[in-house]
């Protein structure tokens, strides 16, 4: 894989204390990021208290730290940096101090327009501490509630002078906010438990704490979140959303439901419409777990192969796509897997996963098989070729890290030394997912964005040269 997400966050607002409610939802959102956790509670004695610390969740935190701060409403954080680097400064939430009292805020997502805001405002003598996007959001809402606008007024011209993806989670004092960005283009969620209601990237920290999916937040609402209810505050959004494919594919966990459909489902099915768009004779069907098992069970039972756990997972070893360093997901990629030679050995393979990046841990796989004694590796990826860079929250900023920019299919494939190599079509994966492609992101596999990034194609628009004279 290699591929690196944003982040995950959680917001609560509850009758109860809130702390180690927020930490246990963070580990349900372990996958989203693994570098640096944070947790905001806002407290009656000292108004909002922060915790943030480097690594996983349960490395950030302790049980003396969780018993330190309580408060009723509460936001929380795991990240992966895709804008600015890999630091504790980086951490969110983020937390400021203003004339009415304080602010902290949690992101998920990536500004295109960042950049621009941060050099603008300089200009103006403002001082920036950090290199997150993060920075320029809560930097503009504190100066838009300094200005006296009330705070859903705040919220909305923030929102209207920032351009990219983002899901928000805002403490402004004890008062919670969410946001989603018009597109759709990040996942937001919201759930209930009683008088006790919640916000996060995914439905699964919903079911880590026993709360019920209620919907999911919609593009470019704001919500309030109080103990006991939700009101909700709309923007003007574009006529069609642009939810990222991705998190279908690969990002979020198989049992989460995101945008009223359930991920495993979909992966199941991109397995069952590669077996009928690339069938191959073959012994056995065998997932890169765990991105690819969904994928795999799928292509089983379409084509009618038999479905078998070849490659056993070191479950004490991160993600690769969330390692920071090329070199590091390269070494790991042997310490996180390793073939199960009794089932592969003399048998045609058909090695099932989410999709190829560089293709460097693809080929370190299908290498792997072979030295265990596999006589054919046929790789079948769930995802159509990443052409194009993401400026939206996936670590691809340039066409050079993708191996399918510049190279035809055969070329990946005698470059990964597959026997043979098959995408799912664009066509397959939108039916898969069960939405209109009007309604998904799908910029790194068709060039063209929901948003205006520039140098590149807008989504909609009839040559390039239109868009830069837009």
């Amino acid at each position: 894989m290699g591929l690196k997400e944003a982040c995950g966050i959680v917001g609560i607002a509850s009758d109860t204390d809130v702390s180690y409610e927020i930490f246990t939802a963070l580990r349900a959102l372990q996958h989203r990021g693994q570098e640096s956790a944070g947790i905001s509670v806002f407290t009656e004695s000292s108004g909002i208290v922060t915790l943030k610390g480097m690594g996983l969740v349960t490395e950030a935190f302790s049980e003396e730290d969780l018993s330190e701060i309580k408060g009723n409403t509460g936001i929380g954080h795991v990240r992966y940096s895709t804008a600015g680097e890999s630091s504790i400064k980086n951490a969110q939430p983020i937390e400021m101090h203003i004339v009415s009292g304080m602010i902290a805020l949690a992101h998920n997502g990536e500004l295109v327009n960042a950049e621009s805001l941060r050099n603008y405002y300089k200009e103006k003598g403002w001082a920036f501490f950090t290199t997150s996007d993060s920075e320029v959001i809560i930097r503009l809402l504190s100066k838009e509630l300094h200005d006296g606008r009330d705070e859903v007024t705040a919220i909305k011209d923030v929102m209207r002078s920032i351009n990219g993806s983002y899901a928000l989670v805002i403490l402004i004092n004890g008062r919670l906010y969410a946001a989603r960005d018009p597109m759709g283009i990040k996942p937001l969620a919201l759930g209930r438990k009683g008088d006790t209601w919640m916000v996060a990237s995914e439905s699964v920290a919903f079911d880590a704490l026993g709360l019920e999916l209620v919907r999911d937040v919609q593009p470019g609402e704001i919500i309030e979140l109080k103990n006991g209810s939700v009101v909700s505050h709309r923007t003007e959004v574009p006529e069609k959303s642009a939810h990222c494919f991705f998190e279908w594919v690969y990002f979020a966990r198989s049992d989460s439901i995101l945008d009223n459909v359930l991920v495993y489902d979909v992966r199941k099915r991109i397995g069952e419409f590669l077996a009928h768009e690339a069938p191959v004779d073959a012994d056995i069907v065998v997932p890169v777990p765990d991105s690819g098992r969904a994928h795999a069970i799928g292509f089983s039972e379409a084509s009618g192969i038999r479905y078998a756990e070849g490659l056993m997972k070191n479950r004490y070893v991160d993600r690769t796509f969330i390692m920071p360093d090329q070199k590091m997901r390269e070494y790991n990629v042997s310490v996180k897997l390793n073939p199960i030679r009794s089932m592969i050995e003399g048998k045609r393979v058909v090695l099932v996963d989410d999709s190829i990046v560089r293709g460097t841990t693809m080929k370190k796989i299908v290498s792997m098989l072979k030295e265990a004694g596999a006589s054919e590796v046929h790789v079948r990826i769930g995802c159509p070729p990443i052409v194009a860079p993401c400026y939206l929250g996936i670590d691809m900023k340039t066409r050079a890290q993708l191996i399918a920019s510049d190279r035809s299919v055969d070329e990946i494939r005698e470059h990964i030394g597959a026997d043979s190599l098959a995408y799912i079509s664009i066509e397959g994966l939108v039916k898969a997912i069960g939405k209109d492609r009007n309604e998904l992101c799908m910029g790194c596999i068709t060039g063209e964005y929901p948003v205006k990034i520039e140098g590149e194609r807008l989504r909609g628009q009839s040559t390039l040269e239109e868009y830069l004279h837009f």
